[in-house]
């Protein structure tokens, strides 16, 4: 058989093999107690179901032997196979083909091998059914009819097995299809959720935007968190982001943009709220928030942003105001963040200040 031929015969085969789910399985009852007939019937000490994978040789059911599989190349079975027809060899010894079998009956050498192919779908041979001695000897036309039987219930019971996976596989996928139609309704609305979700987010930073902070203005459940308790807000801006772009390029001034976002995003908790509310400035609404616990994240967002590894320095700087649900409305209390930020900036930049005036940790 040309080279390319034999190449696709041998995938064919092992799809098939696949197709029986073996390479997983352990003993069963059957397949042992037809490799136990075949030592009575052949009068032989032991007794192989052999499956030829991609690169062994391995035993589904086995008695006699010290091994449960081998290097598919060094196997009789590989070359029973490839003949596809049953094969006996009186003496091992005195074939030059297999000198280095190492399949031992006891710990002695294999001297009688005699194997019958074992069939698969379109005739696809998976492995052979095998009766092995530790002397040399012939087989008697009787014992080698009874193994030809053997091998063909072998078969049938793969057949078993291969009918009730298929039972299985067409169950499942009739259950899927019940489900399909409430997959496909679950599909559509995650989708609308996701299109939704996608018009809240900046494309650059992946932060909420402005768009998506109007909403949340008209959230009852986002109100309530702000209503909750204590809340601060922080608002960022990134210094000199114009000389950024002016002197590294738009390209770099969005990396710059996607960085800080970084930062920022994995310095807030689940339940803060993060926003790119400008060009390049950013938005932190921390409900149930002190004022020193909202300066502390303001001061790790303000030392994470100096210690990004960019190849041009970025700082931000940032005002921080303390809201009240008694107090003034959130409007005057991102007044009062924003004209903290201004301080800020005034201050020297890459620092963070509080809305009193009181200025955080400096760069």
């Amino acid at each position: 058989m040309p080279p390319d031929r034999a190449a696709a015969h041998e995938r064919a085969r092992q799809a098939v093999l696949d197709s029986y789910r073996l390479s997983e399985t352990g003993a069963e009852q059957a397949f042992d107690e037809i490799v136990r007939l075949v030592t009575r019937l052949c009068g032989a000490p032991a007794s192989t179901l052999s499956l030829i994978d991609r690169d062994r040789q391995w035993f589904k059911a086995s008695i006699g032997t010290d091994c449960s599989s081998t290097p598919r190349l060094l196997s009789i079975c590989d070359y029973t196979i490839r003949s596809s027809s049953p094969l006996v060899i009186e003496d091992v010894a005195r074939d030059p083909r297999f000198t280095r079998l190492p399949v031992r009956i006891g710990g002695e050498p294999v001297r009688f091998y005699a194997g019958v192919p074992v069939h698969g779908h379109g005739g696809h041979v998976l492995g052979t059914l095998t009766a092995m001695d530790v002397r040399p000897r012939a087989l008697e036309e009787d014992q080698l009819d009874s193994l030809q039987i053997l091998a063909r219930q072998c078969e049938r019971l793969l057949e078993l097995r291969w009918f009730g996976l298929e039972q299985r596989r067409l169950a499942d996928e009739r259950a899927s299809t019940l489900r399909k139609a409430e997959r496909a309704q679950e599909y559509l609305r995650q989708e609308m959720e996701q299109i939704v979700e996608t018009a809240r987010l900046d494309p650059l930073t992946g932060l909420l935007n402005r768009a998506a902070l109007s909403q949340l203005r008209g959230d009852p459940a986002a109100l309530a968190r702000l209503d909750a308790g204590t809340y601060c807000l922080i608002v960022l801006d990134i210094d000199h982001f114009k000389q950024i772009n002016d002197a590294h390029g738009h390209r770099e001034g969005d990396r710059a943009l996607r960085a800080v976002g970084e930062v920022v995003e994995a310095s807030v908790r689940h339940d803060d709220v993060a926003v790119r509310f400008g060009g390049e400035e950013f938005l932190l609404i921390l409900p149930q928030t002190t004022l020193e616990a909202a300066l502390e994240v303001a001061e790790r967002i303000r030392a994470g942003v100096a210690a990004m590894d960019l190849p041009f320095p970025v700082t931000v700087s940032a005002g921080v105001a303390a809201g009240d649900p008694a107090g003034p409305l959130p409007e005057v209390v991102f007044e009062a963040a924003d004209r903290a930020l201004y301080q800020a900036k005034q201050g020297g930049r890459d620092r963070v200040v509080v809305a009193d005036g009181v200025a955080g940790v400096n760069g």
